[in-house]
């Protein structure tokens, strides 16, 4: 959640207009949308009277999944690709109020250095190709590159409005989450030049997560309390819904590792929404503490950490039971916000938003390892290098 007073007074505008003049769809284009992509027309095998269904073919040029029961198969402990197997491992923190990126020593648990970035660094993000993380410098309308084999920032790009920055599979856009502009950008994924920008009517665009098939993704928007559901390759809005609770705040968005379920962190609802992405339909809410915030997925693909950010846990998802099965209290409270999980699996990392401090967690017991003062205002820090094939962005989400 962005804490500018800038950004606030802007969007509270433009939310306030939203209502005044109305922001849905027409109701029965709504209900066409709702469905989302058109399923494949059926074909008829000679002889045989019954039509069978011609399953869809993936988004054009995406690496197909290593096991369609399982999305992150290419995530496990040691799957490091040879673009990243030489990296340092670090941990980068952006700092919204102190315009910094600290970089954490996972050994030591100390920081090593603070690069300047541009002004309010949200997230950092690794590029499609594993070689570039992105600094996210929000007001600043720029992107730094940070070389991860080094650890030194390079260019700066100028690019409106990066709150949050995502890749298609197959490698060819950058998708930029430009909250504030209402717009999805599209972007080549290595100059940044623009393709299609997609105007959007919801308030916050924010955090996405793409289907197994690459096909399609879903998009929270923070500040209206809706989903978005867009056409990968025809870079389009298809689908759009408010979610069933006033106030709503939706955050992170995380696809099950089997892909039938995507799963929505909200801060207001104190859980995550349960969505069948294909029908995209009414979710369903299971709470799991107060500030609903970031999802990770463990490296064995078994368990799904949900930071609760406004009371200072952990809740652990346990995928195969579809339940929450443990919870974990930070000593002394804190505001666990975003991370990831460290390459081996052994360590989950967190910046504490409200704290100017960084988490380490041990994922086997839940004990505190560690706990990291750095700049104010710590958001969405990479874990890098982790494994993986390539990035769909955001903190680090590979497949």
């Amino acid at each position: 959640m962005l804490h500018s007073t800038k950004r606030t007074a802007a969007l509270l505008g433009g939310v306030l207009v939203a209502v005044l003049v109305g922001c849905g769809i027409p109701a029965e284009k709504g209900k066409a949308e709702a469905r989302g992509t058109e399923a494949a027309a059926p074909r008829v095998v000679p002889d045989n009277p019954t039509p069978e269904r011609v399953t869809p073919p993936g988004l054009a040029g995406m690496p197909p999944v290593l096991d369609p029961k399982d999305v992150y198969a290419a995530d496990r402990a040691g799957m490091m690709s040879p673009v990243v197997k030489n990296f340092p491992a670090r941990v980068y923190v952006p700092n919204t109020k102190s315009d910094t990126v600290s970089v954490i020593d996972p050994k030591t648990y100390k920081v090593i250095e603070t690069i300047p970035v541009g002004h309010q660094p949200q997230h950092v993000v690794p590029s499609w190709d594993l070689k570039t993380l992105w600094v996210n410098n929000d007001l600043g309308d720029s992107l730094t590159a940070i070389d991860p084999a080094t650890g030194k920032a390079g260019r700066t790009v100028a690019v409106s409005d990066p709150y949050n920055l995502y890749f298609t599979p197959n490698g060819k856009y950058a998708v930029v989450m430009a909250s504030m502009d209402r717009q999805l950008v599209f972007r080549d994924a290595h100059t940044m030049k623009t393709a299609r920008t997609v105007p959007v009517d919801c308030a916050g665009v924010n955090h996405a997560d793409f289907s197994t098939d690459g096909r399609y993704f879903i998009v929270s928007c923070e500040f209206s309390g809706e989903l978005l559901k867009v056409d990968t390759a025809r870079m389009k809005v298809i689908g759009r819904q408010k979610l069933p609770l006033k106030g709503a705040m939706p955050q992170d968005v995380k696809l099950s590792p089997d892909g039938g379920t995507f799963y929505i962190a909200d801060m207001i609802a104190n859980g995550i929404w349960v969505l069948d992405g294909q029908k995209f339909d009414r979710p369903k809410l299971l709470r799991t503490g107060k500030g609903a915030h970031g999802l990770y997925v463990s490296r064995d693909s078994k368990e799904m950490y949900v930071t609760n950010r406004g009371e200072g846990s952990i809740s652990l998802f346990d995928f195969a039971k579809r339940k929450l099965t443990k919870k974990w209290h930070l000593p002394n409270g804190g505001s666990p916000d975003m991370g990831g999980v460290s390459a081996d699996g052994k360590v989950l990392w967190l910046s504490g938003r409200y704290n100017a401090e960084v988490y380490a967690i041990d994922t086997a017991t839940g004990k505190q390892l560690a706990r990291i003062p750095v700049g104010s205002g710590p958001h969405g820090l990479a874990v890098y290098p982790q494994p993986g094939r390539y990035s769909l962005g955001h903190t680090g989400v590979f497949r």
